[in-house]
């Protein structure tokens, strides 16, 4: 279970990340509008319930056809490569010594990293896409980052949620958006310190970042919802 869990992480915590993200900056802002708009528990659960399933799955699809087209990018290009390497051996050679030229090869050394990597078309193909165009091959299946998009958007876009749903069948007799702000607070705090792991950042830039990331979209959100309200309603 464990090894699992480690495998997962190192696979797809990008994806749980960034829809971690969105999720929680996108339901809180709708939490956030409706309260500025002096909207009851039941519209704001309405309105967040629709716009979780709805952006959830807007995102999961995004990500899914993005893994397609890069993937159909990446089968066209190789394609393009065998076919030059059949066409056009000698250009093709050329490209291949510039590139480890520019690596710092020379000499009897260079020319013998050259005839290495042509006498075989696959490990030639695989140099000049690393190296020449610069792409590398999606393990990750397309559904799997998708799934794990909508998963994550709406396990962390819930969370701003969770409140207002307690207060439906509890009728708590609380403030709820002081708590909403703070359970969204700590979520950021949870997201940010996993993005410092997919950018490669310090952990407090992660977590900073996200967290003005979700009060900037709030405080728009309230705001255009208080406005509204007073035009409007």
């Amino acid at each position: 279970m464990a090894d699992r869990l480690k495998k997962w992480l190192h696979e797809y915590l990008g994806e749980a990340v960034y829809g971690g993200i969105d999720g929680c900056v996108t339901t809180f802002a709708v939490v956030a509008g409706s309260e500025g708009a002096g909207l009851g528990t039941e519209v704001v659960i309405i309105l967040g319930c629709a716009n979780l399933i709805a952006d959830g799955f807007s995102m999961s699809v995004g990500a899914y056809l993005s893994s397609k087209s890069e993937k159909a990018r990446y089968s066209k290009e190789r394609q393009n490569e065998y076919w030059e390497i059949e066409n056009k051996r000698e250009s093709e050679v050329d490209e291949v010594r510039e590139i480890f030229s520019e690596l710092g090869f020379e000499g009897n050394l260079l020319e013998n990293v050259v005839d290495k990597i042509t006498e075989n078309e696959d490990r030639w193909v695989d140099v000049m896409m690393k190296h020449e165009l610069e792409l590398v091959r999606e393990k990750k299946t397309s559904f799997a980052i998708g799934l794990n998009t909508f998963i994550s958007f709406c396990f962390f876009g819930l969370i701003p949620l969770t409140i207002y749903l307690f207060d439906l069948f509890q009728n708590l007799d609380v403030e709820l958006f002081p708590i909403s702000a703070g359970m969204t607070a700590a979520a950021f705090l949870v997201i940010g310190w996993s993005k410092s792991y997919v950018t490669h950042t310090s952990k407090l830039r992660g977590i900073v970042e996200t967290i003005l990331l979700g009060t900037a979209a709030a405080l728009l959100a309230y705001g255009a919802g208080d406005v509204l309200e007073q035009w409007l309603l």
